[in-house]
């Protein structure tokens, strides 16, 4: 990490390594630019965690509606959704990215009006027929946000909040952080001369109002360490069924549990890298975030930063592998 800072590839971050109750490390390295001085990160920066917000808020959401008995992971999405169009699309095609959805919209800049972005979404075309490929799409994760907002009849950062956050005593998680944590939230990157700090770098969660089912939150690295403790070790807390939990990483399709990356398949190389053991699952956000968690040993790795402070052209996809086989092999 010093090394990275040092050559300009990363303003800086958090690490938080936990190996069961064996072993806690914790380091916050580097600054950020709020547009007029220099602000180091703390171990309690708020970080904008991108399409972390899928397996941390949407896919334990769902989880939650199903153990109550509100949803069932194989019903049509148009059950819930009626103005939904594929019959044949369920929930665990949404949530294993295998709906045949595109992955995205055209882009449009953050102020560009978009108030019809959910018609948009719903009059695309499939690309291909649900359950036989996988193609990674914000869009089914956006739907799955409307979905729990419907069925649970909450707002879903609301829902969310009440069912899983505190819960797990996560209380520096949420979407649109107030006024009052600005000092505190990491600045993402530089729009229009100006970085954005504590509005959600995604501009389609950003015209969505910042809630998502697809990105917004913002959390810290201690935060998301409550977080994996809880897939590790699921029955402590009673929140969801362990079973169902470890149906969401169990299995994969072409690297795709429930929400999880899941590292099953040795012709896809995971984000954590090829030395990890078969079974770990993580997810990355494009800002620069990523969990990974290793059952195993009890392992999870929480890696916070904003590497697109430094602009969208960034090396954190080629980083990434290198800390969690540098932090495995230590381990």
């Amino acid at each position: 990490m010093e090394g990275w800072l040092r050559d300009g590839l990363l303003p800086g971050g958090v690490l938080d390594i936990t190996v069961s109750n064996r072993l806690r490390f914790q380091k916050s390295y580097g600054l950020y630019s709020d547009g007029t001085n220099e602000r180091p990160i703390h171990l309690d920066t708020l970080f904008d965690i991108a399409s972390l917000t899928k397996v941390t808020a949407t896919l334990p959401a769902i989880l939650v509606l199903v153990a109550k008995g509100k949803l069932s992971l194989d019903s049509s999405v148009q059950h819930y959704l009626p103005e939904f169009r594929y019959p044949q699309v369920t929930l665990r095609h949404l949530l294993m990215h295998a709906s045949g959805l595109p992955p995205d919209l055209p882009y449009l800049p953050r102020k560009a009006a978009r108030t019809g972005l959910i018609d948009e979404i719903l009059t695309q075309e499939l690309l291909f027929i649900p359950g036989e490929d996988k193609l990674y799409s914000d869009l089914g994760m956006i739907l799955l946000g409307i979905i729990i907002e419907r069925v649970s009849g909450e707002p879903l950062d609301r829902f969310v909040r009440e069912h899983v956050f505190e819960p797990l005593d996560m209380r520096n998680t949420l979407f649109t952080p107030g006024p009052e944590l600005q000092d505190r939230i990491a600045a993402t990157e530089q729009v229009d001369g100006d970085f954005i700090i504590g509005e959600v770098h995604d501009e389609k969660s950003f015209h969505l109002g910042g809630v998502s089912g697809s990105a917004g939150l913002f959390a810290t690295a201690d935060d998301l360490a409550r977080y994996a403790a809880w897939w590790l070790q699921p029955e402590k807390w009673g929140i969801v069924p362990p079973s169902l939990m470890r149906e969401a990483t169990a299995h994969s399709v072409r690297g795709r549990g429930l929400g999880w990356e899941v590292w099953h398949d040795p012709a896809s190389v995971p984000s954590c890298g090829e030395s990890w053991p078969m079974g770990s699952f993580g997810h990355t956000g494009f800002t620069g975030t990523s969990l990974w968690i290793e059952p195993e040993q009890g392992l999870s790795v929480v890696f916070l930063t904003n590497a697109v402070h430094f602009g969208r052209n960034n090396k954190i996809r080629e980083l990434r592998p290198i800390l969690h086989e540098a932090v495995l092999s230590s381990v």
